[in-house]
């Protein structure tokens, strides 16, 4: 069973508890910060995944870093570590996300630039996706990745437009090398 379809099953699992409780947006929140916090912290990414690392103890940990979250999300710890799966636990925050944003029709335009984004300049984007989608409920998801040098990468669902400065270099060196 590959780790997508265990993430997709406990995602859409805590995301109907959730609507039944009617604490989806309170564990949306929670999912996006345990994504932003395991993106962001290379000893979390390694703890979860170590094999030395005792399930009791990777559970206790997560609890006590999101000790505000809902309960419902606490309970997701703890079948997490009952099923020996806390390794899982950024996808299923990940799929939770998109199913979330599946559920209330909210598209994510995922903006890769080589620095962050000014808010003047964010709301260019979301401005022109708007007008691309033809829908008005999008957000933008900035990544920074300094190997594109400059210009953006723009994503949104299928469609992808590259205008970084490493994929225009790249293609300059192609040119070349067919001229040569």
């Amino acid at each position: 069973m590959s780790g997508s379809k265990v993430a997709g099953r406990y995602a859409k699992a805590i995301l109907d508890q959730a609507q039944e409780a009617g604490v989806q947006d309170a564990v949306f929140t929670d999912m996006q910060s345990i994504a932003q916090t395991i993106d962001g912290s290379k000893e979390l990414r390694l703890m979860l995944q170590s094999p030395v690392i005792k399930i009791d103890d990777k559970k206790e940990a997560l609890e006590k870093i999101f000790s505000n979250s809902a309960s419902l999300t606490q309970d997701l710890f703890r079948v997490l570590a009952i099923n020996e799966r806390m390794q899982a636990l950024r996808y299923v925050a990940a799929r939770y996300i998109d199913l979330y944003n599946e559920e209330k029709g909210i598209q994510v335009a995922h903006v890769t630039t080589a620095v962050e984004l000014s808010e003047g300049l964010e709301k260019e984007v979301l401005n022109k996706v708007c007008e691309l989608t033809g829908s008005n409920n999008v957000t933008i998801e900035n990544k920074i990745d300094p190997s594109i040098i400059g210009g953006f990468i723009l994503r949104v669902g299928d469609l992808q437009y590259n205008a970084s400065i490493a994929n225009q270099l790249g293609s300059l060196k192609r040119e070349f090398s067919k001229s040569l």
